[in-house]
C-alpha cells in the first residue's frame, strides 16, 4: 500500500541554557516525520544537532523535502541512500518501523512499553560554576540515580577536579557511579596527563577526550591510560563495518558511545556493537537532545538490548515545551507510565 508522509518543523526551548566545551545551546530545531500507510500511522523524529551532525549543513531541509516529496511519487523509502544523511535515516527508519505496529509510538516489542521494565540511566549535570554543578549533583541524587554524568572541558580543569573532588568526598564510588564527557575538549598533548588527575576521583569513564580523527593520540590514550575511555564524536560521519572496523581495531576503546539519531538508526547502532564486541569494547546507549518522539524511540531500542548498564536517556526533562508523552523518570530509571497519554502538536492533529 502507498506511504503518504509529511513533516512539521518543531523548536524546543531549554528550561536552561546547556553549555558543552563545544557551544551553549538554548533551542533544538527538528522535524516531526508523519508517515501514513492505509489505516496505520507512525512518527519518527528527524533531528539534526547543530555544530555536531555530519548532515548540519545548509542543504538540509532541501535534502529533507526532496525525501519527502519522492516516497509521496511511491518510491520505497527503504531503497533510499541517506548514508549521508543519518538524522533523516533515523526519523525514517523509526517510522517504517511503527508502521508494524498498531500504536504510532510502538517500535519495538519489548516490556519496556507494557511498563514492566525499566531502564537505568544516568542523570546529567550540565556545565556551571561549581556551587551550582554541585546543586545540580545533589538533586540528581536525592531523585534517585547512582550514576552521575558530568560535563568537562569548559571551567578551568583545575576548579573541574575541585567538583569532582568535592563530590568524592561526599560520595565515594561505592555509592556514586561518576562518569564524565569532554567533548574533545582536551589537548592531545596534554590529555594523558589530564586523565591521570582525573582517575584519583575513581571514575568510570571519561567520553572523547581529544577531538575525534585524531586516531594514534587516542589509540595511546586507551593503551596508556587507567581512565576508561569512551569513543563518541569518533563513531559520527564514518561507517561501522569500513571506517569504523579500522577505527576501533586501531584505538581499541575500553568503550563506544552509541547516538542512534546521529549514527543513522538502530540498523548501524547493530553493526557498530557488533564492531564492538569484535574488539571486546563495552558500549552504552545515549540521547542527543531529542523531543519525546525520538528520546521514545531510542528508549524502545536499548531495552530490546537487554542491558544492564546505565544509559544516557534522562535529556527528556530540559525542555519548556517537551512533547507529552508516557516516559516519566523514576529513581534514576526511565519508565513508560501508561496512565500519561500523548499529546501531540496541533500542527500533527487532525
Amino acid at each position: 500500500m502507498r506511504l503518504v508522509a509529511r513533516i512539521v518543523p518543531y523548536d524546543l526551548a531549554l528550561i536552561k541554557p546547556a553549555k558543552t566545551s563545544r557551544n551553549t545551546l538554548t533551542h533544538k530545531k527538528l522535524f516531526i516525520l508523519e508517515l501514513r500507510e492505509g489505516d496505520h500511522i507512525a512518527y519518527g523524529e528527524i533531528s539534526p544537532f547543530e555544530g555536531l551532525s555530519v548532515d548540519d549543513r545548509p542543504e538540509f531541509e532541501l535534502k529533507l523535502n526532496e525525501v519527502i516529496n519522492s516516497i509521496n511519487e511511491g518510491n520505497d523509502p527503504r531503497e533510499f541512500d541517506l548514508a549521508n544523511w543519518p538524522s533523516i535515516r533515523f526519523g525514517l527508519e523509526s517510522a517504517l518501523r511503527g508502521l508494524a505496529f498498531d500504536s504510532p509510538f510502538t517500535f519495538f516489542d519489548t516490556p519496556f512499553t507494557k511498563g514492566q521494565q525499566a531502564i537505568p540511566i544516568n542523570g546529567l549535570i550540565w556545565m556551571a560554576p561549581k556551587e551550582e554543578m554541585l546543586e545540580q549533583i545533589e538533586a540528581k541524587i536525592a531523585q534517585g540515580f547512582n550514576c552521575i554524568k558530568m560535563k568537562v572541558g569548559a571551567l578551568d580543569f583545575d576548579e573541574e577536579c575541585r567538583l569532582l573532588e568535592a563530590v568524592r568526598k561526599r560520595y565515594s564510588a561505592f555509592q556514586i557511579e561518576l562518569r564524565v564527557d569532554a567533548n574533545g575538549a582536551f589537548p592531545a598533548a596534554d590529555a594523558l596527563a589530564m586523565l591521570k588527575d582525573l582517575h584519583r576521583f575513581e571514575l568510570h569513564s571519561i567520553e572523547q577526550p581529544i577531538k575525534a580523527g585524531q586516531w594514534d593520540a587516542m589509540a595511546k590514550l586507551c593503551r596508556e591510560s587507567k581512565l576508561a575511555i569512551a569513543l563518541d564524536e569518533e563513531l559520527l560521519g564514518i561507517h561501522p563495518e569500513q571506517e569504523g572496523k579500522a577505527m576501533l581495531t586501531q584505538i581499541r576503546p575500553p568503550y563506544i558511545i552509541l547516538k542512534p539519531g546521529l549514527l543513522g538508526g538502530f540498523e548501524i547502532s547493530d553493526q557498530w556493537i557488533a564492531e564492538a564486541n569484535r574488539v571486546e569494547a563495552g558500549w552504552w546507549v545515549t540521547s542527543a537532545l531529542e523531543s519525546n518522539i525520538g528520546l521514545n524511540a531510542i528508549a524502545q531500542y536499548t531495552a530490546s538490548l537487554q542491558t544492564s548498564l546505565p544509559q544516557g536517556l534522562g535529556t527528556g526533562q530540559l525542555y519548556h515545551n517537551n512533547i507529552a508523552s508516557p516516559l516519566e523518570i523514576q529513581a534514576g530509571t526511565l519508565r513508560w507510565n501508561s496512565n500519561l497519554k500523548w499529546e501531540l502538536p496541533k500542527s500533527l492533529q487532525g
